[in-house]
């Protein structure tokens, strides 16, 4: 190599390394964000039924805060270059996902849509070559939602509200019958999609218990 070309890859080296830095400053912030609003979400375990709404309104200016970084690693992305550093941000990603969906659940007890999750973030379509919501965080995210509604099912019995694990019941169902239509090929979310039928043997013998002892009417 001669000096030209040695200079050229160093300045390039050093971009890069540049880049990564600054993409890690914004993930890292993304990861306390959403670290910070499962910590809060997971006072739904203990949080009466009336009081869940007020426990959910004062999570969504969090999530709304979420869309500064998330516009901050678009701009920092170069284009085309979405699937190069995508794995930097994947598990907040999923978090934030299971966030906004289980803030859905519990508002209107409806699945919020990819394009629905995306707007909530602020995911904008044109970003798409360099930041966008992958199906697979989406997926992972869901996984993890129906990981909490399970352990909701119990607890939620336990502060006397006998029928939100029939409701739970009646929403995790439907979803896992979405997710047997889709054809999983990634191993990872493979393995988490298979241990969802012990989430929901774990709903049905709540569901079972409370229609047993008639505290509530499965339908």
């Amino acid at each position: 190599m001669d000096l030209q070309d040695l200079e050229f890859i160093n300045k390039a080296l050093d971009a890069d390394v540049e880049l990564r830095e600054k993409i890690k400053d914004e993930v890292s912030e993304l990861d306390k964000k959403t670290r910070s609003m499962v910590g809060f979400l997971n006072k739904i375990h203990s949080t009466p039924l009336e009081q869940i709404p007020s426990l959910v309104d004062s999570v969504r200016p969090n999530l709304q805060d979420l869309r500064t970084t998330t516009a901050a690693l678009h701009a920092l992305i170069p284009l085309d270059q979405f699937w190069r550093w995508k794995d930097m941000w994947s598990n907040s990603m999923r978090n934030a996902v299971f966030c906004a969906t289980l803030m859905e659940y519990l508002t209107s007890g409806t699945l919020m849509s990819m394009a629905g999750v995306s707007g909530a973030l602020g995911i904008q379509d044109g970003w798409k070559d360099r930041f966008a919501l992958p199906v697979e965080d989406y997926l992972h995210g869901l996984i993890t939602l129906v990981n909490e509604l399970s352990r909701l099912a119990v607890n939620a019995v336990t502060l006397g509200n006998y029928e939100e694990p029939i409701r739970i019941s009646k929403f995790v169902k439907d979803l896992f019958a979405g997710f047997s239509m889709l054809n999983l090929k990634n191993d990872t979310l493979r393995r988490r999609y298979d241990s969802l039928k012990y989430d929901i043997k774990k709903i049905e013998e709540v569901v079972y218990d409370v229609s047993l002892r008639k505290l509530a009417t499965a339908t």
